[in-house]
């Protein structure tokens, strides 16, 4: 199929084969395995001539004049939502200039063309023309992320046979790109304006995903699949019923990641080579033998895909493996794991092939895929079967978990309608708190009558229950919890604070939302503390920007509103001294923090320790605050994505004796989770 390249097309021809064939990255390999002598991710670029530099810094100025003029004349205007589009190519020019991220020479042409473009779109916009939102072929766009405000790119491309304002509505594959540790947003913006990828499905859309750069979609980049879809799914006719995620390499972990996690949202999943988990893939491909302790190896739940594997059975899969990869190691591993469950896995195998796709093969896996696409999911189905280990993911088509016996403790849910006898049979293990939530026309209950709803828990347990039919949309929604080993109708009547979907941890999960860091201006109860949250505040705004290609919103901590906390989740630094914020809730956290030091339930440490943790705003219960924490991965896990997992759980408590380095961030002298009350346990891990 041939594609029309919309824009730039006379600019850049010359480029097409760099991000065609962009260098391999050899990112992993033992000599990584050092974490007292680590490389930089992303790396340092190379050194901008000085009247280039000149040019470009006029050009990105000008651009950022243009785009305030243009905000300020479309306020309360219906294209206001359309300048991401052209704040994108400002970012990618803007940022590369600024952190050292321009790798090869030919980037500097590349800039100037992007700057062009970014004011042709501004132009455009200014006008009410925006051309780029008509067209078919490779089309650049993007979104503010509600994370952090940044703007994000992604890349599109339309068929051709797109049509504005007509009832067709197309399949959309998503496609997660492998590692690439150079791959800043301006390199990205490249490829995407030149290169149509691995697969061009007929009459569909393909959405490349920046992921937030080189993180295998988890964390952030596992929000930037979601912001990314819903963008696009706003902007265009997107059948939701036929979504299909695909990737390779680093991609195909993405892949694996997103179906087992987000079983409901695809109709089919193709994920080749990469890694689905972190102990045995780094045994394998790093030769690195990991000795998880007790927390660690709960966390290792989290984005290990061979514990989620039963969620396969809602996503029809097509793995795909050379024969000759090291990565095909993660098929492999699915595969056993799928069979202890009683699922066989589709593994397609490229003969005599290393890292990449044999056409062959490659043909065989389109043809299955479209095959299933064009069946699409079913719209109501008729049973769903679903595992989790975190209230992070609580859905899946019309199940909603809502409450947990115990975070990181596999649970399950199978659930089943017989509409003829207006009956769902459902069988739990470790939930107490779920949601029947039929849609508007989809509920397979009569509208006549009442429903009825049997439960059987693992231990053997049965309730039976009555419930209101469905409402005449035939939309019907069932709360229902667990009290004394029954389950009743009703949402928990809620006393007290309870995990929930959302606001259940580890202190990763602040970073899931928006988030605003809340620095600390006043006097330190504890200097030391002070210095090294200070230092450690410094190095998570450097760090975020670097993994997760974003500037952390920040706030002193006496600037802090009421409306800020209802937006976002605070990032408190300081000590209950320094930090305003933190002083009026310090009281009404489960670990206290004094003068004399930290109190963890009946344990003391002296006042040269400092907790991080997540806990409930106690002033504005439905966010997080996190106490002196960013993302908890470091720099030793930036050279392997298997590695980029939680490191730290709710609370941890830190020796300050110990410097931080690439791995934590001090020594750990406690550390633990919060109990499905957040409350503490009755001990540490």
């Amino acid at each position: 199929m041939a594609f029309r390249v919309n824009t730039m097309r006379r600019l850049l021809p010359t480029l097409v084969c760099i991000f065609l064939c962009p260098p391999l990255i050899t990112a992993d390999g033992p000599g990584d395995n050092q974490a007292d002598s680590v490389r930089p991710v992303p790396p340092p670029g190379i050194a901008v001539p000085g009247e280039t530099r000149k040019t470009l810094e006029a050009g990105t100025n000008a651009l950022a004049q243009r785009i305030e003029r243009l905000a300020n004349d479309l306020k309360g205007k219906k294209n206001t939502d359309l300048l991401p589009d052209v704040k994108i190519f400002h970012k990618a020019v803007h940022d590369a200039l600024k952190y050292n991220e321009f790798y090869d020479p030919k980037e500097f042409a590349l800039a100037e063309k992007l700057l062009a473009e970014g004011m042709n779109r501004a132009n455009q916009l200014a006008e009410g023309k925006p051309s780029w939102i008509h067209a078919s072929g490779l089309v650049v766009r993007a979104y503010e992320s509600k994370i952090d405000g940044s703007i994000q790119p992604y890349g599109l491309v339309v068929p051709p046979s797109y049509r504005e304002n007509t009832p067709f509505q197309h399949r959309l594959d998503l496609w997660a790109h492998g590692r690439g540790e150079k791959l800043s947003e301006l390199s990205f913006l490249g490829q995407r304006m030149t290169s149509p990828g691995e697969f061009t499905p007929k009459d569909t859309f393909v959405l490349h995903l920046y992921g937030r750069y080189c993180c295998a979609n988890k964390f952030a980049g596992e929000v930037d699949a979601l912001e990314a879809m819903a963008d696009v799914r706003k902007r265009y006719p997107i059948d939701k019923n036929r979504v299909v995620v695909r990737g390779f390499s680093m991609g195909g972990a993405a892949c694996w990641q997103l179906a087992v996690h987000y079983p409901g949202l695809f109709c089919a999943a193709a994920p080749g080579a990469g890694f689905s988990e972190t102990p045995d893939f780094l045994r394998v491909f790093q030769n690195e033998v990991i000795n998880p302790n007790a927390w660690e190896k709960k966390l290792l739940h989290m984005y290990d895909c061979t514990d989620w594997v039963d969620n396969l059975g809602m996503v029809p899969t097509v793995a795909y493996s050379g024969a000759k990869d090291r990565q095909k190691q993660a098929a492999d591993i699915m595969a056993a794991a799928a069979e202890k469950r009683g699922l066989r896995l589709t593994h397609l195998i490229g003969p005599d092939t290393d890292h990449r796709y044999h056409p062959e093969t490659r043909d065989e896996i389109n043809r299955r895929v479209d095959a299933i696409a064009a069946i699409g999911r079913p719209v109501v189905p008729r049973s769903v079967s679903f595992t989790t280990f975190s209230l992070r993911y609580p859905d899946c088509r019309w199940i909603r978990i809502t409450g947990l016996e115990q975070q990181w403790a596999e649970s399950k849910v199978l659930a089943a309608f017989d509409e003829v006898q207006n009956l769902i049979n459902i069988q739990v293990q470790g939930v107490t708190d779920m949601v029947l939530n039929f849609k508007p026309g989809e509920a397979p209950m009569s509208v006549v009558g009442q429903g009825r709803i049997e439960i059987r828990d693992a231990n053997g347990g049965t309730t039976r229950l009555v419930a209101p039919g469905a409402m005449s949309d035939r939309s019907w929604i069932v709360p229902l919890h667990k009290i004394n080993g029954q389950w009743v109708l009703g949402p928990r009547q809620a006393v007290a604070l309870r995990k929930t979907p959302g606001l259940q941890g580890p202190i990763d999960d602040a970073f899931l939302d928006s988030f605003l860091v809340v620095r600390p201006t006043g006097k330190p109860m504890h200097p030391q503390a002070n210095a090294w949250a200070e230092t450690e505040r410094e190095r998570f705004a450097r760090e975020w920007r670097k993994q997760f290609r974003g500037e952390v919103r920040v706030k002193t901590d006496t600037d802090v509103t009421e409306e800020d906390m209802r937006k976002h989740n605070l990032i408190l630094w300081g000590d209950p001294g320094s930090n305003a914020v933190l002083a009026k809730i310090a009281d009404k956290l489960p670990i206290r923090w004094t003068t004399e030091g930290v109190q963890v339930g009946n344990k003391s440490f002296p006042a040269d320790h400092a907790p991080a943790l997540i806990h409930p705003n106690p002033l504005s219960p439905t966010r997080y605050v996190v106490l002196n924490s960013g993302f908890t991965f470091r720099e030793y896990d930036y050279l392997n994505n298997a590695r980029q997992i939680s490191r730290l759980p709710d609370w941890t408590v830190f020796d300050l004796n110990t410097k931080p380095n690439a791995r934590y961030a001090g020594k750990i002298a406690a550390a633990g989770f919060f109990e499905e009350n957040w409350n503490l346990a009755n001990k540490g891990e």
